[in-house]
Protein backbone atom coordinates (compact mmCIF):
# COMPACT_ATOMS: atom_id res chain seq x y z
CA UNK A 1 0.00 0.00 0.00
CA UNK A 2 2.79 2.39 0.87
CA UNK A 3 4.50 2.21 -2.52
CA UNK A 4 1.24 2.65 -4.46
CA UNK A 5 0.42 5.80 -2.51
CA UNK A 6 3.97 7.05 -3.06
CA UNK A 7 3.84 6.51 -6.80
CA UNK A 8 0.43 8.13 -7.17
CA UNK A 9 1.66 11.23 -5.40
CA UNK A 10 4.98 11.16 -7.23
CA UNK A 11 3.60 11.17 -10.75
CA UNK A 12 0.74 13.53 -9.99
CA UNK A 13 3.28 16.23 -9.17
CA UNK A 14 4.39 17.52 -5.80
CA UNK A 15 3.30 20.74 -4.21
CA UNK A 16 6.89 21.38 -3.14
CA UNK A 17 9.04 23.79 -5.12
CA UNK A 18 11.90 21.33 -5.52
CA UNK A 19 12.38 17.62 -6.19
CA UNK A 20 14.52 15.52 -3.84
CA UNK A 21 17.27 13.06 -4.83
CA UNK A 22 16.05 10.20 -7.10
CA UNK A 23 12.81 12.08 -7.79
CA UNK A 24 11.53 12.65 -11.34
CA UNK A 25 12.12 16.10 -12.81
CA UNK A 26 11.03 15.72 -16.43
CA UNK A 27 10.30 13.43 -19.37
CA UNK A 28 7.59 12.75 -21.90
CA UNK A 29 4.11 12.98 -20.30
CA UNK A 30 5.54 14.22 -16.97
CA UNK A 31 3.74 17.24 -15.48
CA UNK A 32 5.26 17.60 -12.02
CA UNK A 33 7.98 19.82 -10.56
CA UNK A 34 11.20 20.16 -12.55
CA UNK A 35 13.63 21.88 -10.17
CA UNK A 36 15.94 19.65 -8.12
CA UNK A 37 16.83 20.38 -4.54
CA UNK A 38 20.45 21.49 -4.09
CA UNK A 39 22.98 20.05 -4.74
CA UNK A 40 21.23 17.71 -7.19
CA UNK A 41 20.70 18.33 -10.91
CA UNK A 42 18.08 17.09 -13.35
CA UNK A 43 19.69 14.34 -15.41
CA UNK A 44 18.20 12.92 -18.63
CA UNK A 45 18.21 9.12 -18.31
CA UNK A 46 15.74 8.34 -21.08
CA UNK A 47 13.00 10.13 -23.02
CA UNK A 48 10.42 9.34 -20.35
CA UNK A 49 12.40 9.76 -17.16
CA UNK A 50 14.63 12.63 -16.01
CA UNK A 51 15.89 12.17 -12.44
CA UNK A 52 17.41 14.37 -9.72
CA UNK A 53 20.92 13.01 -9.18
CA UNK A 54 24.34 14.28 -8.11
CA UNK A 55 26.10 16.28 -10.82
CA UNK A 56 27.98 14.07 -13.24
CA UNK A 57 25.67 11.06 -12.81
CA UNK A 58 24.25 11.04 -16.33
CA UNK A 59 25.01 11.71 -19.96
CA UNK A 60 22.84 14.81 -20.29
CA UNK A 61 21.78 17.46 -17.80
CA UNK A 62 18.71 19.69 -18.23
CA UNK A 63 20.00 23.23 -17.73
CA UNK A 64 16.61 24.81 -17.15
CA UNK A 65 13.22 23.59 -15.94
CA UNK A 66 11.13 21.82 -18.56
CA UNK A 67 7.63 20.44 -18.53
CA UNK A 68 5.63 18.29 -20.86
CA UNK A 69 2.70 19.48 -22.91
CA UNK A 70 0.22 17.15 -21.25
CA UNK A 71 -0.09 14.36 -18.71
CA UNK A 72 -0.99 10.84 -19.74
CA UNK A 73 -4.13 9.09 -18.60
CA UNK A 74 -3.81 6.00 -16.47
CA UNK A 75 -4.59 3.71 -19.40
CA UNK A 76 -4.16 4.54 -23.05
CA UNK A 77 -4.46 2.50 -26.22
CA UNK A 78 -1.44 1.55 -28.23
CA UNK A 79 -2.68 3.83 -31.01
CA UNK A 80 -2.45 6.90 -28.77
CA UNK A 81 0.06 9.46 -30.03
CA UNK A 82 2.54 10.34 -27.30
CA UNK A 83 3.40 13.91 -26.46
CA UNK A 84 6.92 15.28 -26.76
CA UNK A 85 8.83 16.91 -23.94
CA UNK A 86 9.99 20.49 -24.45
CA UNK A 87 13.53 19.36 -23.63
CA UNK A 88 14.16 16.13 -25.52
CA UNK A 89 17.50 14.35 -25.15
CA UNK A 90 19.45 13.62 -28.28
CA UNK A 91 19.30 10.04 -29.52
CA UNK A 92 22.29 7.80 -28.81
CA UNK A 93 24.92 7.26 -31.45
CA UNK A 94 24.87 4.06 -33.50
CA UNK A 95 27.78 2.71 -31.42
CA UNK A 96 25.83 3.14 -28.20
CA UNK A 97 24.04 -0.19 -28.61
CA UNK A 98 25.31 -3.65 -27.78
CA UNK A 99 26.25 -5.66 -30.87
CA UNK A 100 27.50 -9.18 -31.58
CA UNK A 101 30.81 -10.32 -33.02
CA UNK A 102 31.08 -14.06 -33.41
CA UNK A 103 30.39 -15.62 -30.02
CA UNK A 104 30.91 -12.34 -28.12
CA UNK A 105 29.09 -9.06 -27.53
CA UNK A 106 30.60 -5.64 -28.18
CA UNK A 107 29.82 -2.09 -27.09
CA UNK A 108 31.32 0.96 -28.76
CA UNK A 109 33.67 -1.30 -30.68
CA UNK A 110 35.14 -3.07 -27.65
CA UNK A 111 34.30 -6.30 -25.84
CA UNK A 112 31.17 -6.25 -23.69
CA UNK A 113 31.23 -9.07 -21.13
CA UNK A 114 27.76 -10.28 -20.19
CA UNK A 115 27.51 -11.30 -16.56
CA UNK A 116 24.89 -10.42 -13.98
CA UNK A 117 21.52 -11.22 -12.53
CA UNK A 118 17.77 -11.47 -13.08
CA UNK A 119 15.45 -8.99 -11.36
CA UNK A 120 11.80 -9.21 -12.39
CA UNK A 121 10.47 -7.21 -9.42
CA UNK A 122 11.65 -3.55 -9.51
CA UNK A 123 8.99 -2.42 -12.00
CA UNK A 124 6.27 -5.03 -11.67
CA UNK A 125 5.99 -4.69 -7.89
CA UNK A 126 5.97 -0.89 -8.03
CA UNK A 127 9.11 -0.06 -6.08
CA UNK A 128 9.95 3.63 -5.75
CA UNK A 129 12.73 5.41 -7.68
CA UNK A 130 14.91 5.40 -4.55
CA UNK A 131 14.35 1.66 -4.06
CA UNK A 132 15.12 1.03 -7.73
CA UNK A 133 18.33 3.01 -7.27
CA UNK A 134 19.35 0.87 -4.32
CA UNK A 135 18.44 -2.34 -6.16
CA UNK A 136 20.58 -1.51 -9.16
CA UNK A 137 23.40 -0.23 -6.96
CA UNK A 138 23.39 -3.64 -5.25
CA UNK A 139 23.41 -5.42 -8.62
CA UNK A 140 26.20 -3.22 -9.96
CA UNK A 141 28.13 -3.90 -6.75
CA UNK A 142 28.15 -7.60 -7.60
CA UNK A 143 30.18 -6.79 -10.70
CA UNK A 144 27.23 -7.20 -13.05
CA UNK A 145 27.10 -5.61 -16.48
CA UNK A 146 23.68 -6.97 -17.43
CA UNK A 147 20.25 -7.45 -15.85
CA UNK A 148 17.34 -9.44 -17.23
CA UNK A 149 13.85 -8.21 -16.38
CA UNK A 150 10.24 -8.40 -17.60
CA UNK A 151 7.99 -5.97 -19.50
CA UNK A 152 4.61 -7.67 -19.24
CA UNK A 153 1.58 -8.00 -17.02
CA UNK A 154 -1.66 -9.09 -18.69
CA UNK A 155 -4.74 -8.32 -16.58
CA UNK A 156 -8.51 -8.26 -16.93
CA UNK A 157 -8.92 -5.91 -13.96
CA UNK A 158 -6.78 -2.80 -13.33
CA UNK A 159 -5.19 -3.69 -10.00
CA UNK A 160 -1.65 -2.78 -8.93
CA UNK A 161 0.99 -2.39 -11.62
CA UNK A 162 -0.16 -3.67 -14.98
CA UNK A 163 0.92 -3.12 -18.59
CA UNK A 164 -1.82 -4.68 -20.72
CA UNK A 165 -5.49 -4.41 -19.77
CA UNK A 166 -8.01 -6.70 -21.47
CA UNK A 167 -11.71 -5.88 -21.73
CA UNK A 168 -13.11 -8.83 -23.59
CA UNK A 169 -11.14 -9.07 -26.82
CA UNK A 170 -9.98 -5.44 -26.64
CA UNK A 171 -6.60 -4.72 -25.07
CA UNK A 172 -5.01 -1.39 -24.15
CA UNK A 173 -1.47 -0.58 -23.06
CA UNK A 174 -1.20 1.24 -19.75
CA UNK A 175 1.27 4.11 -20.05
CA UNK A 176 0.37 5.62 -16.68
CA UNK A 177 2.10 5.73 -13.31
CA UNK A 178 0.88 2.20 -12.56
CA UNK A 179 1.96 1.04 -16.02
CA UNK A 180 4.92 1.69 -18.27
CA UNK A 181 6.13 4.58 -16.14
CA UNK A 182 7.31 1.94 -13.66
CA UNK A 183 9.41 0.47 -16.48
CA UNK A 184 10.74 3.96 -17.24
CA UNK A 185 11.96 4.17 -13.63
CA UNK A 186 13.61 0.76 -13.86
CA UNK A 187 15.41 1.61 -17.11
CA UNK A 188 16.59 4.96 -15.73
CA UNK A 189 17.97 3.35 -12.58
CA UNK A 190 19.78 0.61 -14.48
CA UNK A 191 21.25 3.18 -16.85
CA UNK A 192 22.42 5.39 -14.00
CA UNK A 193 24.44 2.45 -12.67
CA UNK A 194 25.95 1.54 -16.04
CA UNK A 195 23.88 -1.64 -16.47
CA UNK A 196 22.34 -2.97 -19.68
CA UNK A 197 18.97 -4.70 -19.78
CA UNK A 198 17.57 -7.80 -21.46
CA UNK A 199 13.78 -7.43 -21.45
CA UNK A 200 11.25 -10.24 -21.98
CA UNK A 201 7.93 -9.32 -23.60
CA UNK A 202 5.55 -12.04 -22.38
CA UNK A 203 5.50 -15.14 -20.19
CA UNK A 204 4.89 -18.79 -21.00
CA UNK A 205 3.49 -19.16 -17.49
CA UNK A 206 0.57 -17.50 -15.70
CA UNK A 207 2.74 -15.26 -13.52
CA UNK A 208 1.88 -11.68 -14.45
CA UNK A 209 -0.65 -12.80 -17.03
CA UNK A 210 1.18 -14.60 -19.78
CA UNK A 211 0.30 -16.17 -23.10
CA UNK A 212 -2.90 -17.89 -22.02
CA UNK A 213 -4.54 -14.52 -21.30
CA UNK A 214 -4.23 -13.59 -24.98
CA UNK A 215 -5.78 -16.87 -26.09
CA UNK A 216 -8.59 -16.89 -23.52
CA UNK A 217 -9.59 -13.27 -24.12
CA UNK A 218 -9.54 -13.48 -27.91
CA UNK A 219 -10.78 -17.02 -28.52
CA UNK A 220 -12.24 -18.31 -25.27
CA UNK A 221 -10.94 -20.56 -22.46
CA UNK A 222 -9.86 -24.16 -22.72
CA UNK A 223 -7.74 -24.01 -25.87
CA UNK A 224 -4.29 -25.65 -26.06
CA UNK A 225 -1.44 -23.46 -24.87
CA UNK A 226 0.31 -23.54 -28.24
CA UNK A 227 -2.64 -21.72 -29.83
CA UNK A 228 -0.65 -18.62 -28.86
CA UNK A 229 2.00 -19.47 -31.46
CA UNK A 230 -0.29 -20.36 -34.35
CA UNK A 231 -3.58 -18.45 -34.26
CA UNK A 232 -3.47 -15.35 -36.53
CA UNK A 233 -5.64 -13.21 -34.23
CA UNK A 234 -3.47 -13.99 -31.21
CA UNK A 235 -0.26 -13.37 -33.14
CA UNK A 236 -1.63 -10.02 -34.37
CA UNK A 237 -2.56 -8.96 -30.83
CA UNK A 238 0.86 -9.90 -29.52
CA UNK A 239 2.51 -7.95 -32.33
CA UNK A 240 0.46 -4.89 -31.38
CA UNK A 241 1.69 -5.09 -27.81
CA UNK A 242 5.28 -5.74 -28.87
CA UNK A 243 5.21 -2.76 -31.20
CA UNK A 244 3.95 -0.49 -28.41
CA UNK A 245 6.78 -1.52 -26.07
CA UNK A 246 9.59 -1.72 -28.60
CA UNK A 247 8.67 1.58 -30.27
CA UNK A 248 8.61 3.37 -26.92
CA UNK A 249 12.22 2.42 -26.23
CA UNK A 250 13.67 2.05 -29.72
CA UNK A 251 16.34 4.71 -29.04
CA UNK A 252 17.18 3.60 -25.48
CA UNK A 253 20.79 2.40 -25.44
CA UNK A 254 20.52 1.00 -21.89
CA UNK A 255 18.44 -1.82 -23.38
CA UNK A 256 20.69 -4.56 -24.72
CA UNK A 257 18.06 -6.90 -26.14
CA UNK A 258 14.43 -7.89 -26.44
CA UNK A 259 13.29 -11.41 -25.70
CA UNK A 260 10.18 -12.84 -27.30
CA UNK A 261 9.05 -14.58 -24.13
CA UNK A 262 10.13 -16.07 -20.85
CA UNK A 263 10.57 -19.84 -21.34
CA UNK A 264 8.25 -20.47 -24.33
CA UNK A 265 7.33 -24.10 -24.92
CA UNK A 266 4.36 -26.17 -26.11
CA UNK A 267 2.64 -26.38 -22.72
CA UNK A 268 2.16 -23.73 -20.08
CA UNK A 269 -0.41 -23.57 -17.32
CA UNK A 270 -2.70 -25.12 -19.94
CA UNK A 271 -1.80 -28.31 -21.85
CA UNK A 272 -0.30 -28.47 -25.32
CA UNK A 273 -2.09 -29.78 -28.38
CA UNK A 274 -1.15 -33.17 -29.79
CA UNK A 275 0.49 -31.54 -32.80
CA UNK A 276 2.83 -29.06 -31.10
CA UNK A 277 6.55 -29.71 -31.51
CA UNK A 278 9.74 -27.70 -31.78
CA UNK A 279 8.92 -26.60 -35.34
CA UNK A 280 5.85 -24.79 -33.99
CA UNK A 281 7.92 -22.46 -31.84
CA UNK A 282 10.83 -22.19 -34.27
CA UNK A 283 8.38 -20.92 -36.91
CA UNK A 284 6.84 -18.45 -34.45
CA UNK A 285 10.25 -17.25 -33.26
CA UNK A 286 11.37 -16.60 -36.83
CA UNK A 287 8.25 -14.53 -37.53
CA UNK A 288 8.32 -12.56 -34.30
CA UNK A 289 12.05 -11.82 -34.32
CA UNK A 290 11.79 -10.59 -37.92
CA UNK A 291 8.87 -8.38 -36.87
CA UNK A 292 10.89 -6.76 -34.08
CA UNK A 293 13.83 -6.24 -36.42
CA UNK A 294 11.50 -4.49 -38.88
CA UNK A 295 10.63 -1.81 -36.31
CA UNK A 296 13.83 -1.69 -34.24
CA UNK A 297 17.25 -1.75 -35.89
CA UNK A 298 19.04 -0.81 -32.66
CA UNK A 299 18.50 -3.72 -30.31
CA UNK A 300 19.41 -7.39 -30.29
CA UNK A 301 16.71 -10.08 -30.22
CA UNK A 302 16.62 -13.51 -28.56
CA UNK A 303 13.88 -16.01 -27.73
CA UNK A 304 14.32 -16.25 -23.94
CA UNK A 305 13.87 -20.03 -23.92
CA UNK A 306 15.25 -22.69 -21.62
CA UNK A 307 17.51 -24.06 -24.35
CA UNK A 308 16.17 -27.61 -24.51
CA UNK A 309 18.20 -29.78 -26.86
CA UNK A 310 16.61 -32.12 -29.40
CA UNK A 311 18.70 -35.23 -28.73
CA UNK A 312 16.21 -37.63 -27.17
CA UNK A 313 17.94 -40.80 -28.37
CA UNK A 314 21.29 -39.88 -26.83
CA UNK A 315 19.70 -38.80 -23.55
CA UNK A 316 16.64 -41.01 -23.24
CA UNK A 317 14.28 -40.26 -20.32
CA UNK A 318 16.03 -36.93 -19.60
CA UNK A 319 13.47 -34.35 -20.63
CA UNK A 320 15.77 -31.32 -21.18
CA UNK A 321 17.30 -33.33 -24.06
CA UNK A 322 13.88 -34.14 -25.57
CA UNK A 323 13.36 -30.70 -27.02
CA UNK A 324 11.08 -31.68 -29.87
CA UNK A 325 8.49 -32.99 -27.41
CA UNK A 326 8.71 -29.86 -25.25
CA UNK A 327 8.75 -27.48 -28.20
CA UNK A 328 12.34 -26.15 -28.20
CA UNK A 329 15.17 -27.24 -30.49
CA UNK A 330 18.05 -25.07 -29.35
CA UNK A 331 20.32 -25.82 -32.31
CA UNK A 332 17.57 -25.18 -34.86
CA UNK A 333 16.62 -21.88 -33.23
CA UNK A 334 20.24 -20.72 -33.32
CA UNK A 335 20.03 -20.86 -37.12
CA UNK A 336 17.26 -18.24 -37.31
CA UNK A 337 18.91 -15.25 -38.99
CA UNK A 338 16.89 -12.64 -37.09
CA UNK A 339 17.89 -14.03 -33.69
CA UNK A 340 21.18 -12.55 -32.49
CA UNK A 341 22.06 -14.87 -29.61
CA UNK A 342 20.91 -17.96 -27.79
CA UNK A 343 19.76 -18.48 -24.21
CA UNK A 344 19.40 -21.44 -21.91
CA UNK A 345 18.29 -21.98 -18.31
CA UNK A 346 19.63 -24.48 -15.81
CA UNK A 347 17.95 -25.87 -12.67
CA UNK A 348 19.32 -29.40 -12.14
CA UNK A 349 17.72 -29.76 -8.70
CA UNK A 350 14.27 -29.08 -10.16
CA UNK A 351 14.92 -31.20 -13.25
CA UNK A 352 15.57 -34.47 -11.44
CA UNK A 353 19.32 -34.10 -10.93
CA UNK A 354 19.73 -33.06 -7.31
CA UNK A 355 22.03 -36.05 -6.74
CA UNK A 356 24.41 -35.11 -9.57
CA UNK A 357 23.76 -31.38 -9.98
CA UNK A 358 27.43 -30.42 -10.45
CA UNK A 359 28.16 -33.01 -13.13
CA UNK A 360 24.84 -32.63 -14.91
CA UNK A 361 25.13 -28.85 -14.90
CA UNK A 362 28.67 -28.97 -16.25
CA UNK A 363 27.50 -31.19 -19.11
CA UNK A 364 24.53 -28.91 -19.84
CA UNK A 365 26.86 -25.91 -20.07
CA UNK A 366 29.34 -27.83 -22.23
CA UNK A 367 26.66 -28.97 -24.67
CA UNK A 368 25.38 -25.43 -25.18
CA UNK A 369 28.89 -24.08 -25.62
CA UNK A 370 29.39 -26.61 -28.43
CA UNK A 371 26.26 -25.35 -30.22
CA UNK A 372 27.45 -21.78 -29.60
CA UNK A 373 30.66 -22.54 -31.47
CA UNK A 374 28.97 -24.34 -34.35
CA UNK A 375 26.49 -21.48 -34.90
CA UNK A 376 29.09 -18.74 -34.22
CA UNK A 377 26.62 -16.73 -32.15
CA UNK A 378 26.79 -15.72 -28.49
CA UNK A 379 25.05 -17.97 -25.96
CA UNK A 380 24.29 -17.01 -22.37
CA UNK A 381 23.08 -19.11 -19.46
CA UNK A 382 20.51 -16.45 -18.62
CA UNK A 383 18.87 -18.25 -15.69
CA UNK A 384 20.45 -20.71 -13.31
CA UNK A 385 20.24 -21.44 -9.65
CA UNK A 386 19.83 -23.78 -6.73
CA UNK A 387 18.11 -23.59 -3.38
CA UNK A 388 20.60 -26.04 -1.91
CA UNK A 389 22.57 -25.07 1.17
CA UNK A 390 25.68 -26.16 -0.75
CA UNK A 391 25.43 -23.59 -3.52
CA UNK A 392 28.58 -21.83 -2.29
CA UNK A 393 30.32 -25.00 -3.46
CA UNK A 394 28.06 -25.65 -6.42
CA UNK A 395 28.23 -22.28 -8.19
CA UNK A 396 32.04 -22.11 -8.43
CA UNK A 397 32.04 -25.51 -10.16
CA UNK A 398 29.63 -24.22 -12.80
CA UNK A 399 31.60 -20.97 -13.11
CA UNK A 400 34.75 -22.95 -13.83
CA UNK A 401 32.94 -24.72 -16.67
CA UNK A 402 31.63 -21.43 -18.08
CA UNK A 403 35.21 -20.17 -18.27
CA UNK A 404 36.66 -23.48 -19.52
CA UNK A 405 34.12 -23.85 -22.34
CA UNK A 406 34.36 -20.15 -23.24
CA UNK A 407 30.58 -19.75 -22.90
CA UNK A 408 29.67 -16.14 -23.62
CA UNK A 409 28.21 -15.28 -20.21
CA UNK A 410 25.59 -15.93 -17.55
CA UNK A 411 22.91 -14.30 -15.37
CA UNK A 412 21.97 -15.83 -12.02
CA UNK A 413 18.39 -16.17 -10.79
CA UNK A 414 17.95 -13.91 -8.90
CA UNK A 415 19.11 -10.57 -7.47
CA UNK A 416 17.97 -9.46 -4.03
CA UNK A 417 18.08 -6.23 -2.03
CA UNK A 418 17.24 -5.35 1.56
CA UNK A 419 15.18 -2.15 1.79
CA UNK A 420 14.05 -0.33 4.93
CA UNK A 421 10.73 -2.13 4.44
CA UNK A 422 12.36 -5.56 4.24
CA UNK A 423 13.77 -7.96 1.68
CA UNK A 424 12.76 -8.02 -1.96
CA UNK A 425 10.96 -11.20 -3.07
CA UNK A 426 12.83 -14.39 -2.33
CA UNK A 427 11.80 -17.70 -3.85
CA UNK A 428 14.77 -19.44 -2.28
CA UNK A 429 17.14 -18.45 -5.08
CA UNK A 430 17.70 -14.83 -4.06
CA UNK A 431 21.22 -13.53 -3.48
CA UNK A 432 21.47 -10.50 -1.21
CA UNK A 433 24.55 -8.32 -0.63
CA UNK A 434 24.93 -9.85 2.84
CA UNK A 435 25.01 -13.43 1.49
CA UNK A 436 28.29 -15.30 0.91
CA UNK A 437 27.14 -16.03 -2.65
CA UNK A 438 27.34 -12.30 -3.38
CA UNK A 439 31.12 -12.49 -3.08
CA UNK A 440 31.08 -15.43 -5.48
CA UNK A 441 29.23 -13.27 -8.00
CA UNK A 442 31.88 -10.57 -7.62
CA UNK A 443 34.72 -13.02 -8.20
CA UNK A 444 33.00 -14.61 -11.19
CA UNK A 445 32.21 -11.23 -12.77
CA UNK A 446 35.87 -10.27 -12.41
CA UNK A 447 36.91 -13.53 -14.10
CA UNK A 448 34.52 -13.00 -17.03
CA UNK A 449 35.74 -9.43 -17.49
CA UNK A 450 39.37 -10.50 -17.35
CA UNK A 451 38.73 -13.23 -19.91
CA UNK A 452 36.96 -10.90 -22.33
CA UNK A 453 39.09 -7.83 -21.60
Amino acid sequence: MRYLVYLAAFFAGSSLATVSEFGQCGGINYSGDTVCAAPFVCVVLNDFFFQCLPAGSGSSTVSSPSTTTSASTSTSKTTTTSTTATSTPAGPSATGFVRTSGTRFTLNGTAFPVVGENAYWPALLGYSPAENDQAFADIAGSGATTVRTMAFNEVTSPVGVYYHLWNGSTATVNTGADGLQTLDILIASAKAHGLHLIIALTNNWSDFGGMDVYTAQLLGPGLPHDTFYTNPAVIAAYKTYVQAIVSRYVNESAIMAWELANEPCCAGNTPASATCNSTTITTWAAEMSAFIKSIDKNHLVAIGDEGFINAAVAHDFDFPYQGDTIGIDFAANMEISTLDFGTFHMYPDNWGHSADDIAWGNQWITDHAAIMNSSNKPVIMEEYGSTSSTRTTLYPMWYNTVIATDLTGDLVWQAGSIFSTGETPNDGYGIYPTDPEYKLLQAHAAAIKARDG
